[in-house]
């Protein structure tokens, strides 16, 4: 008898469990389907969106962008950071951020594959205002094939690379993601310029950026991201009295005396390009040489207008005044 009645309860403890766990799975799946529901009827309710892109033109969006394919490094950037990577199905040659990106199939290099962009058969095509007028007929033929081609603004300044954070965001549904970005970034800026107030004027420097090293030398000017995150550390930039990118003989640079001189470098170790500048003819006057403030920083972190504008931002700061910024 005890030992039926042990069976009998055993198993009536069986059918609780798993009624118990059935009603769970149950009440998990409804949550589920509520949330998807919810999340498809916001991206209902969202779509139509107008967006205008840099050059002023509405581009009407009537649905969400599922296949994006994006043709320029910092565009990708701030895609994946707004969490569009598994919407986007190509990107080019130079997309090598985050690690992920350099597994998507590749559209070619800056001079896009147009029959690879259409095969992808995207309904949005991040573009940039650099290259418009240039692919002009291109982006037209990727229209006509179904695609909206939102034209992303060139950044010459914070506020720009934020500007095309907030585009893309508007175009995906990813406005707060892309504000708290932004506002993450904006923090991040003001602290280092905080940090960076206590810097007497006898103690700041005088910066060159090599974008591109001998014989064809390539610096930034006023009126770029890069001049502005040299006036945030409270440094002088060596060609700040000069617009937009430009191109410096040796000895005109040699005359501008940088106290500090951060170079890029495509293809050198760090060693490698501090030598090169180490032998230059006539470079020996300069006090970053004399004083050995020779610096190679990322090209990619300083060079592109996206999220990683902080990182830049912070590498120029470290090199420039690292007793000031470098943590102990």
């Amino acid at each position: 008898m005890k030992k039926w009645l042990f069976s009998y309860l055993s198993f009536t403890v069986i059918l609780l469990c798993t009624a118990c766990h059935t009603a769970e799975d149950t009440n998990s799946d409804q949550e589920l389907a509520e949330e998807t529901t919810t999340e498809s009827s916001e991206e209902d309710s969202y779509y139509p969106v107008d967006v205008t892109d840099s050059f002023g033109n509405v581009i009407t969006f009537e649905e969400k962008p599922e296949r994006i394919v994006s043709l320029m490094p910092s565009n990708t950037e701030i895609a994946y950071a707004l969490g569009l990577g598994d919407r986007i199905v190509g990107v080019t040659d130079f997309c090598t951020y985050p690690e992920e990106a350099q597994e998507k199939p590749s559209v070619g290099g800056l001079d896009f594959d147009l029959e690879k962009v259409i095969a992808f058969n995207p309904d949005l095509v991040l573009a940039h205002a650099s290259s418009a007028e240039t692919y002009e007929d291109a982006f037209q033929q990727i229209e006509n094939n179904g695609a909206n081609v939102l034209i992303v603004n060139e950044a010459n300044s914070f506020e720009d690379a934020y500007e095309s954070m907030k585009m893309i965001g508007q175009a995906t549904n990813k406005e707060e993601e892309a504000n708290a970005i932004i506002q993450e970034i904006e923090e991040n800026v003001q602290a280092i310029a905080d940090k960076a107030a206590q810097i007497e004027e006898e103690d700041k420097k005088t910066v060159w950026i090599e974008i591109e090293p001998a014989p064809s030398i390539w610096t930034t000017g006023k009126g770029t991201f890069m001049h502005e995150m040299i006036e945030t550390i409270n440094a002088y930039n060596a060609a700040g009295d000069q617009e937009g990118w430009l191109e410096f003989s040796e000895e005109k640079a040699v005359s501008l005396q940088p106290d500090v001189i951060l170079t890029m470098a495509y293809g050198m170790t760090e060693d490698e390009a501090i030598a090169e500048i180490n032998s230059r003819p006539g470079w020996e006057t300069v006090p970053a040489v004399q004083n050995q403030e020779i610096y190679q920083i990322s090209e990619d972190i300083v060079s592109r207008p996206g999220p990683r504008l902080i990182q830049g931002i912070t590498e120029l700061a470290d090199s420039v005044y690292p007793d000031v910024f470098r943590e102990e």
